[in-house]
């Protein structure tokens, strides 16, 4: 199966949840793009093709686990990665951390993702430097998590290759390290104070009362939910006037009000008092000097999406967990005449929850079935008493825990698309007498030589009529082809030979079969979910009397099979040439 198909991306689902389920890292809230990388990369590893196949290997081969999360977690780590960030975290925001605290107080800190521990060893370095040994031996608590329980063993050991303390100077290395055979020992006082443990950001309740944070290049791993809510325990962790320390590649977007910048450049960040105190005093470290250029661009990317929403050139309207309305855009506005003062108001008291149609019974639905559910032309009188036509899209919104976030309801003005295809059937039907007038034409000129010359002009004026409208033919049914290709509901036409002509969209999602794999193959040869018995029995008996058999109800299986119950519909395509339409719709579904 080719990568991100929905088959493909609901068996990568299912294989996460496995993975929660039976080994307790939860990796729901990563981003799909790198983590579905990671992932086909072992297999194809093992030479393994499919998730199923692959879950299959997990559970008879409790090493493959192993194997796995080492592809997964890239445990890239250093001592004082990024050099000029720690500079700048020691000379500049550790002595205005140390000069807010009682010379007795305890100074936690917590190293989220911490790997092998070079960063955790680099902080009770940077500590100890700062204070002195004895200093930070005696005050210094520092918390190193990871859910690599590999890479938590190697932290705790403390032993690192001669190759791994390359970056230090030579200095520190003397101090902080000493040779134990191949390899070197950190520093057994300090390491005392270094506490290892499995911690997974994304779940775990967060170490708390901290006075420093560092997650460096950790939160970009994950999508934008999972990175809000690790923010928002990384918020709850720090103390007031906490600093947050993250890597080169991640930024907080949208907490101004929650963390003050210390420094852009070295993404350092410090947590706001949590409410307004006479006793709060303006922070004493200084912003970085590209800051606010910074700060001011990352704003101006906010309006810029606030902007491209606001002006789609499609109505959207958005609706919380609890049914009110978010957000209401332009185009919203001027078709269905909102305000913004209907923003907060619950969604079932606006008129546009039930008229042109009922939508809060399909937003359950939505919810329900965990997809998209689409309304295909329906129509709205408008205050004029003008006929619209409008497609509707109801998206259910989900949070990192799977958890309903909200529901976004598209509408799509199709009136033009619409009744361009009522101006197609007119044509069709000028077409259907063009060619009667043209048979009677020839019948004439057969039978009457007298008038063969005024008989043969007439043919060539008619034969270049019928050019014409054999063009605007081909421009019609090539538009009739797109259209039934978008109609909601299952259509398939079948030749005089009961082989497949046409296969729409609508039948691909209602049957799982695409367009090009039946194509020209036998109907009641097909292999999908819906009975043909019944089927062949009405394709018959329309072709016999050559007018529309039906509706009949068939119990099916459809494309993820669930059982449906399924209306069959035949109509005779052409009196001459022979073949049939078939229309099939799950009559539940809306």
């Amino acid at each position: 199966m080719r990568p991100g198909a929905d088959g493909d991306d609901r068996g990568l689902e299912d294989l996460l949840e496995f993975i929660r389920d039976s080994r307790g890292f939860d990796f729901t809230g990563y981003k799909r793009s790198s983590l579905g990388r990671r992932i086909h990369k072992r297999m194809a590893e093992v030479g393994i093709g499919g998730y199923e196949d692959y879950r299959d290997r997990l559970e008879s081969s409790a090493e493959e686990f192993h194997h796995l999360f080492n592809t997964i977690l890239i445990n890239v780590t250093a001592f004082f990665r990024d050099i000029e960030s720690w500079s700048y975290l020691q000379r500049e925001v550790l002595p205005v951390l140390l000069a807010n605290l009682d010379p007795a107080d305890e100074i936690r800190v917590w190293s989220a993702g911490c790997a092998s521990g070079e960063e955790a060893y680099s902080l009770a370095m940077v500590f100890a430097e700062t204070l002195g040994i004895d200093e930070c031996v005696k005050r210094v608590k520092i918390y190193g998590t990871d859910v690599d329980e590999d890479a938590l063993r190697d932290a705790r050991g403390g032993l690192y290759a001669a190759k791994s303390l390359e970056p230090l100077p030579d200095a520190l290395r003397e101090k902080y390290f000493e040779a134990n055979g191949a390899q070197f020992a950190f520093r057994p006082d300090l390491r005392r104070r270094v506490i290892f443990g499995r911690h997974d950001i994304t779940r775990d309740a967060p170490i708390s009362r901290l006075h420093l944070l560092l997650c460096r290049n950790t939160l970009m791993y994950f999508n934008v939910e999972a990175q809000s809510q690790i923010i928002d325990r990384f918020h709850f962790a720090l103390r007031e006037r906490g600093v947050l320390f993250l890597g080169k590649a991640e930024m907080l977007l949208s907490d101004a009000d929650r963390f003050e910048v210390v420094t852009i450049r070295q993404r350092i960040f410090r947590r706001r008092p949590g409410g307004p105190s006479p006793s709060y005093r303006r922070p004493s470290i200084r912003l970085d000097a590209g800051a606010g250029a910074e700060m001011r661009e990352m704003g101006r990317k906010r309006q810029l999406r606030d902007l491209a929403v606001e002006t789609a050139p499609f109505a959207m309207i958005g609706i919380d967990s609890d049914g009110a309305v978010t957000m209401i855009n332009n185009q919203m506005r001027a078709m269905f005449g909102l305000t913004p003062h209907d923003i907060g108001r619950p969604f079932h008291e606006l008129e546009v929850s039930y008229r042109p149609v009922e939508l809060r019974s399909l937003i359950e639905q939505a919810y329900a079935e965990h997809r998209v559910v689409r309304l295909g032309s329906v129509e709205r009188t408008g205050s004029t008493n003008t006929v619209q036509y409008l497609d509707i899209h109801i998206q259910p919104l989900w949070d990192s825990a799977r958890l309903g976030a909200g529901t976004v309801v598209i509408f799509v003005d199709t009136t033009v698309a619409t009744r361009l295809q009522i101006e197609v059937k007119r044509h069709r039907e000028e077409l259907e007498a063009a060619y009667e007038e043209l048979q009677s034409t020839n019948e004439e000129l057969e039978t009457t030589n007298e008038e063969l010359q005024s008989g043969n002009e007439e043919l060539e004026t008619m034969n270049e009529e019928l050019r014409v409208r054999t063009s605007e033919l081909d421009e019609a049914r090539t538009f009739l082809e797109g259209v039934l290709f978008s109609v909601g509901v299952g259509v398939v036409v079948l030749d005089s030979g009961l082989l497949v002509r046409s296969w729409n969209k609508g039948a691909e999602e209602l049957w799982g079969l695409r367009a090009d794999e039946v194509r020209r193959q036998g109907f009641f040869t097909l292999d999908f979910g819906l009975p043909t018995a019944r089927v062949r029995d009405l394709v018959e008996e329309c072709i016999a009397s050559g007018r529309r058999t039906g509706p009949v109800e068939i119990q099916a299986v459809n494309r993820i099979g669930r059982m449906i119950t399924c209306s069959v519909a035949c109509s005779p395509l052409d009196a001459q040439m022979g073949g049939v339409v078939l229309l099939m719709e799950d009559v539940y579904r809306s």
